[in-house]
Parts: C-alpha cells; structure tokens; sequence
C-alpha cells in the first residue's frame, strides 16, 4: 500500500467522555462523525479532505468494533449516491470530498437526494478550496446548497464549534428530512485547537438493521408524480422545520455588545468560516482583544444557508448599517439579507461588497482595509479607539522586498524530483521537435504540471479524467492527430467510460496516454484498482491494459519503465505515424518517486544502521566535460538539477550540477543520451558498510585510475611562461 499511515492520529479516535482532544481540524472532524453514531462513511480524496480518508481507512478495527462501514468511493458522483441508504431508513451516513469540484461531479446524486429527501441524517463535508492556495477553478459550494437545496454549515473555526455543528447537522437532517452540507476551508481543516471529547457512539440503526428489513416508500422515489410534491414540500415542511431548529438550537451566534448593550450604529454579519480573519481585522483597528471581545456587535452565521429571519431582525434592532463579511462572489448571503431586511421594511443598510473585494481571500489585511472604509463612512468614533499598531502588511510596502522581484526568478509549480512523468514529457517534446507540434489536451494530476516550464505541453483542462474527452472534437479524418493525457486515478473515477470508450464508440484517431504511477499520486497515494500493491481490504492489481481492451480498443501499448526516454520517444512516434484505426493507447507505467521515496529511505537507513552492505546510487555532472549549454535542464526540468559557478577564468558560463536531492532516477542522464546532448552525466555507486572484498576492489581501482591520471599528465603538452 502507498497510503500513509496514520496510526498515532487514529489512537486519538479512541478518546472517550471528558478526555481532551488536540490535535487538527480534520482530525477533529472524523472523531465527531463517531460521537454522533455515523453508520457509514464514503468519500473521494482530495485536499483538504484527504486526511480524513486517510485515517478512517488506518482505524478499521475502531470502525469494526462500533459497526460502522467505512469505503473510499470510486468517484465523488459514487460518494453522492452512497447517501441513498439514508434515503428510506433511519441510518446516519456522511460522504467528503473536494469542492467544488467534488460537487461538480456529484451534483446529479444530490439533486436526487435532496428532492426526495431523508430519513436518516445524511452529511456532505467538502473541502471548501477556496483562495490564494486553491488549485482548482473560483467557485463556492453555496451555489449547490440553494439549487437543491440543501442546508450548508459554515463552522466558525473553533474545534468545539466545528464538532458541534457535525453532531447538531444530523439531527438538523432528520429533523427537516434534508441532506445537509458542511463546508471546511484549508485552514480550518489544518488548525491546531482542542475540545473535550464524548464516547463514541455505536450507530443506533445499522446497515445491517437496513438490510434486514428491507423497506421502500414512493413518496421518497423522484418519480412523477412524488417528484412534483417533493418541491412543496421542501417549502412547506423542509423549510420552516430546519429554521426553527437553526434558530431553537442556536447554531448560529452572536458575539460583541448585544440587546440593551448596543451602543453604536453599526455591526457585522460574518459568515462563520470568515471570523477568525474578522477578529484578527478588528484587533489591527484596536476593536476586539485577543481573546475575540468585540466591541462591535457581530452575528456569525455557522449556518450559512439557509437565513434565518427573526435572528437577522433581532440582530438589526437598532443598528444603521451591516457589513456583511462573504468572501467570493456571487454575493448570495448579502443579498439574502438585503432581501430580508426590504421585505420586513427595517431601518437598516446592509453593505458588503460595496467595501470589500468581491474575489480572492479575505485576509486579515483585506478585511481590514474595508472594515476601516465602512465605519469610516458610517461610524469614524469607533476608530477613535484604535491602538497603535503595526501594519498588517508592512511587507507589501517594503521597497528590499519589492526588489527581489528583479533578484529571484519566479519559480512555477512542478513535477517532484525524480518524477516518473518527466521522462514522458521530455519525450514528448523530442518528438515534436521531429513531427510538428501537435495538439494536446491535459487533464488534472501531477501530469498538469507539463503546462509548465520547462515543458510548456497542453492546451486544456477541463475536468478530472476529462483529459481524452477533451481531445473528442478533434477526430478529423487526414489531419495531424491529437494526444490526451489522464492519470490512472482519472481513468478510474471517470475517464475508462468519459474518455476511452467514447473514443473507441466514435472510432477515435488520436493517441491516448494514461500515466500510471500505481496509485492516485496527487491525492496523497490512496489505492486504486491498479495498485500493485497487496490491499487486504480492497481487490487491487487490475491492469489498465485489460479494462481498455475490455471495452474494445485494439492498439494497445504498455510501457513498464518511463524513465526510458528513447522507448517512450519511440512509441509516441509509432502511435502518431501507424495507419492503424481507432485509438491509440499508450500506458506509461513507473511508481510515484515520492510514495516510493518514502517506503524506501526508512528501509536504508535501518539497513545501514544495522551494519548491513548497502549500495546506493548517485548521479552527477563532470566539471569538465559539461559545456554549459544547459539543454538537459530546459529538457528535464527535475528540482536536483541546478548550475554551479566554477573558479576557472576560463570559463564564463556555469555548467550544470546535481545537488543533495537527487533521488538517482537517471531521468537527466536518460534525457541527454536521447537528445544526443553531452555524456558529462555519470552514474556513481556509494557502497555503505563496504565487505573486505569491497575494500580490496575499491584500492585496485583506485590504483589504477591513478596511474592511467599521471600517464596521461606526463604526456600533456604543458606551455610556460
């Protein structure tokens, strides 16, 4: 297995009433789900979220013994529907995923499942990717919450508040018969903080209770004529019972002076996600301490959707003007709010965007920039009480800073050292160099890095195992084929169906390559059906070679070793040029260097602690031989490769060097041989805990060379002065 183990993160699972929990926001999550007697989790890995995964599949003995069904889906879309089992009995199940893409791909699942509604609680927690550190496209769950919906948890990011929110969601669910979303930035799932525990709770109605007594009710089907009465009923019964739960429970809460105390014009309504950044805003313009006592009245609202209308109205009383904090856009909650407060005819002016960014992160600078603009406007004595204090954001003005712009080269996200994808891409570019450019359709992975410098390959993205479906309208009959790229996780959550077959269905000129690094890489190393890795658990070791041809593609080549830069060079170049029809298939196969670095260094170090021979393999550049030119890094690309500076007079240009890093792939050294660059690579074998037969070998050798050096010294012309 490539998974990480998270052995001592699991024993905190085990906590039970009045035991304190530290520890991450993630980690807290997955401990609340068994608090709250959970009968089954699902999900798809994928930041933030795939710690979680990762731990419930490392505790399967705590699951076992609570009864609990834990399984890593094939797809966010198999995760969605999972949710089904709460559908017509009363068990308790949550799914997680990546948003908003998970959701992208689930969305049909929930619209289902929101529309017939459940029994059970049902719970999505999404990793809300939202801002400067997203990889994905700008978007926000709370558009699919309204569509459907679907009640969306924004917690406050507090452990206690997170694990609440999580217990009292799934008795919102079955409470108002509606799914329920959770939603979790980056920075909430990785905080450190602290709540005290309860027992873990066995579920009180199981999958086994379920399928026991199997049940079915029509009016939960999305059949015609159910599915007419299931959108009154969402208005009618759904609605107004997850309000007053919402208001009855106090899920959402207000901090700062409240009722009598208020003594300004103004307050803020924050989504809960948003007040950590808010109170640290507020303690730059010297309105709340450290310990987040506001002196402006704040509504923070852990339950983003729905809006609920006589907390809004309370909050509001005797207040002139709201900020609304709502990072990203639309801007849904501001104009509930504005909504709300115009139908109720309320003296109030609600702001939002109108003083803050209407994209990007809400940062504690940005936030204080427009808190500082608002109360300008409409309330200038509270700042009256600011402290002096430092720039948030003294570095943005620092003139040294500023000119390390001109000193550093920007440095762009790229394939680890010692990828096994690199090689491909080199490949790939040696080939162009002889046929032409060719188009090239890119898909979500490690491999999305080849858009990149130094290889500058691919010309879309349009979805996870999307690659070879992108590529679909370019099947013109004479014309210089496509190529399209997907990694064995995507071909696996949607692109066998979404991309191979369709190509095969719609006879498809175009090559198709499926990176194989034996497990889903980018996630963290989860297993897939490819893994060739034992999985006690779960049925590994199925080629990808059998499930293409499986569904009737006919040129099929797989490549066992990428690192081969002529053999891959080679098969592209045969998969562009064969007269053969339908589509060509290359899987390029190697392990992810970075899981393979991590099972691999421990098992050497304790070799050579133990005192046993161990020989490990070192790639470097000679001085002399290299010219400077640099082609193998424009080609290769790979973290080790650098330049160094040399004394020599001589020689003005830098050559090229390997550093520490290198994990000896012999990706630089395949790459030079295949361009026909330079032969200044060369391969060296450090011997750890040497035999006497090492020893005595090494001193021959080391005579040897020796005397061939002063030959040929003696013999070189020498010119003096």
């Amino acid at each position: 297995m490539a998974e990480r183990s998270f052995a001592r993160e699991v024993e905190d699972l085990k906590l039970g009433e009045g035991d304190l929990f530290r520890g991450e926001g993630i980690l807290a999550i997955t401990k609340a789900l068994l608090q709250s007697g959970v009968g089954y989790v699902g999900g798809y890995q994928g930041s933030p979220i795939s710690h979680l995964m990762d731990v419930l599949a490392d505790a399967n003995d705590i699951l076992d013994d609570l009864d609990v069904i834990f399984q890593s889906s094939a797809s966010e879309a198999t995760a969605g529907a999972m949710l089904s089992a709460s559908v017509m009995y009363p068990v308790r199940g949550a799914v997680a995923w990546k948003s908003t893409v998970g959701t992208n791909v689930a969305s049909d699942a929930l619209s289902n499942l929101s529309s017939g509604g459940v029994t059970g609680g049902a719970m999505v927690i999404v990793g809300e990717d939202y801002g400067e550190g997203s990889s994905i496209m700008q978007e926000r769950t709370h558009a699919f919450a309204m569509k459907s919906q679907m009640w969306l948890l924004d917690p406050r990011p507090d452990q206690a508040c997170l694990v609440n929110l999580i217990e009292k969601g799934f008795e919102l669910s079955e409470a108002s018969n509606t799914p329920v979303m959770l939603q979790v930035r980056v920075r909430s799932c990785h905080m450190t903080g602290e709540f005290v525990c309860k027992d873990n709770k066995r579920p009180e109605f199981t999958l086994r209770d379920a399928m026991n007594a199997p049940k079915r009710d029509l009016d939960r089907i999305v059949l015609p004529p159910a599915a007419y009465e299931h959108e009154v009923e969402k208005i009618e019964k759904r609605w107004p019972a997850g309000v007053d739960f919402i208001r009855d429970n106090k899920l959402n809460e207000f901090f700062g002076p409240t009722g009598e105390d208020k003594k300004g014009k103004t307050g803020l309504i924050v989504v809960g996600g948003m007040y950590n950044s808010t109170i640290r805003a507020l303690q730059f313009l010297g309105l709340c301490d450290a310990y987040g006592n506001s002196q402006l009245p704040i509504y923070v609202m852990n339950v983003a959707y729905p809006t609920i209308p006589s907390e809004v109205e309370e909050f509001c009383e005797g207040l002139e003007s709201v900020l609304v904090v709502e990072e990203g856009q639309p801007e849904y909650i501001e104009q509930s709010i504005n909504t709300l407060v115009a139908r109720k005819k309320r003296p109030v002016t609600v702001h939002g965007k109108d003083y803050l960014p209407m994209g990007g992160d809400y940062t504690a600078a940005v936030l204080t920039e427009g808190l500082t603009r608002f109360l300008e406007d409409h309330e200038p004595q509270q700042l009256g009480n600011r402290a002096p204090v430092p720039d948030p954001v003294p570095i943005l003005t620092n003139p040294v800073v500023e000119r390390l712009k001109d000193v550093v080269p920007p440095r762009p996200p790229g394939l680890c050292t010692g990828c096994p994808e690199r090689p491909i891409f080199a490949a790939m570019k040696l080939v162009f160099e002889e046929h032409g450019e060719h188009h090239v359709s890119a898909d979500i992975g490690c491999h999305l890095f080849s858009i990149l410098p130094p290889f500058n390959i691919g010309a879309t993205t349009m979805g996870y195992g999307l690659g070879p479906a992108s590529a679909a309208a370019f099947n013109v009959p004479g014309a210089k084929r496509s190529i399209s790229i997907m990694g064995d996780g995507g071909f696996w959550h949607n692109g066998l169906t979404s991309g191979i077959g369709n190509a095969v269905f719609n006879k498809h000129d175009g090559v198709f390559v499926i990176v194989e690094n034996y497990y889903s890489s980018a996630t963290g190393g989860q297993d897939i059906l490819s893994s060739r890795a034992f999985n006690k658990r779960r049925q590994t070791n199925n080629p990808i070679t059998d499930a293409v041809r499986g569904v009737g593609a006919k040129w099929v080549r797989q490549i066992d070793h990428t690192y081969d830069v002529n053999q891959m060079r080679d098969v592209l170049t045969e998969a562009l040029t064969t007269d053969a029809e339908g589509p060509k298939i290359i899987i390029a196969s190697s392990e992810c260097m970075l899981n393979k670095q991590r099972r691999v260094k421990p098992q050497v170090a304790k070799a050579i602690k133990s005192g046993e021979r161990t020989i490990k393999e070192k790639f470097g550049v000679d001085e002399d031989v290299c010219t400077g030119d640099h082609a193998c890094i424009r080609l290769s690309g790979c973290p080790s490769l650098s330049v160094k500076e040399l004394d020599d007079p001589l020689r003005d240009d830098p050559v090229a060097s390997i550093d520490s890093t290198c994990v000896a792939c012999g990706n630089c050294g395949e790459v030079a041989d295949a361009a026909v660059l330079c032969p200044s690579f060369f391969r060296a074998e450090v011997t750890h805990n040497p035999t006497g037969w090492d020893k005595f070998r090494n001193r021959m050798s080391g005579s040897v060379i020796n005397y061939l050096q002063n030959r040929r010294e003696k013999r070189a012309v020498s010119f003096e002065g």
